[in-house]
């Protein structure tokens, strides 16, 4: 029997690689170092598949003008803005990714950044470090209770985040440009963009990226929230525009911000943002979980193999060219 031929330019966890190797011939860069463009292209010329983690490689029509024989592309991450969907389409290669497995992950990570920030966790640990524990009183947090949180972009994580939430008695608030038929059910209330910003003690950013929401968090937006106001991200950096969002906490336009993700990644360690008092930064972590990352790594393997044999694709982005 003949091996399918699998290009992988990154690591791939072991249970997804021993998901492949009975059926695939697989090329695989080993390095630390990112792999060249130009290793990258020559491998593809007599591809069938390609696995990707996204860590920074396009999927645009040049990579897949370099892989002719390109049946299907399977990343095991459920943000896909490092590609480009019409030339998936254009190339006729179906595109899949998982965005199922990341969101329970994904949702304790971002309200764990809505309770660190308020309670200011991460300081208390500082303040015992330093050993100033009885010399004085740390800065008080603010309780979750009664509190509201406004969610931009109430998708599945969006919604998880929301059941944590209404567990510490907070209320709920959102906003997203296809309002929820479900709002009753998940207790929940829609805002316009601008209202929430107004009105929410917590904003929490979990939108995807896209060309139209480049930047949607800028000096504007942070002008319409209050003193009292935390700003938490867990989606996309380039959500928002970290200039503003620097000016709007060292001017104190608002309270606090804690983020998963930043723009760029990595932040350069001198960066102004990390210089001011009333932040807290953790290096995209949001799937960073074994059991997460495992299951990822096996829907894209699952994704890879039906793509390979012709068969339709459980998790496909562009379904105008899923095999049926």
């Amino acid at each position: 029997m003949n091996k399918y031929k699998v290009v992988i330019p990154t690591f791939i966890r072991p249970k997804a690689l021993a998901m492949l190797s009975p059926l695939c011939e697989i090329r695989q860069w080993q390095g630390h170092e990112p792999i060249p463009k130009a290793t990258l292209f020559e491998w593809l010329r007599d591809a069938e598949g390609l696995f990707m983690t996204g860590h920074g490689i396009p999927v645009n029509a040049e990579l897949l003008s370099n892989g002719p024989n390109l049946r299907v592309v399977a990343q095991a991450a459920a943000g896909f803005d490092n590609t480009d969907i019409a030339a998936c389409s254009q190339a006729k290669v179906p595109f899949s990714n998982t965005p199922g497995p990341v969101v329970e992950a994904t949702a304790d990570i971002a309200f764990g950044l809505v309770l660190s920030a308020a309670r200011r966790i991460h300081e208390g640990w500082n303040w015992v470090l330093s050993g100033q524990w009885e010399k004085a009183e740390m800065q008080f947090g603010v309780s979750l209770y009664g509190k509201t949180l406004g969610i931009v972009g109430l998708g599945r994580i969006g919604s998880a985040v929301a059941r944590r939430a209404q567990a510490s008695g907070m209320k709920i608030v959102y906003s997203d440009p296809v309002r929820r038929s479900d709002e009753d059910a998940l207790n929940v209330r829609y805002l316009p963009f601008d209202e929430l910003l107004g009105c929410a003690d917590f904003i929490l950013a979990m939108a995807p990226l896209t060309p139209e929401n480049k930047g949607m968090f800028g000096a504007a937006q942070f002008s319409k929230m209050r003193p009292c106001t935390y700003f938490i991200n867990s989606a996309r950096g380039p959500l928002v525009d970290m200039n503003a969002l620097c000016d709007a906490l060292r001017q104190r336009k608002i309270a606090y911000a804690a983020l998963d993700v930043v723009d760029p990644e990595p932040l350069p360690a001198d960066h102004p943002l990390l210089k001011l008092p009333n932040v807290l930064v953790t290096p995209h972590i949001g799937t960073a979980t074994d059991e997460t990352r495992d299951a990822m790594a096996c829907l894209a393997a699952e994704n890879l193999l039906a793509g390979l044999a012709r068969k339709p694709l459980p998790s496909c982005v562009n379904r105008d060219v899923n095999y049926r």
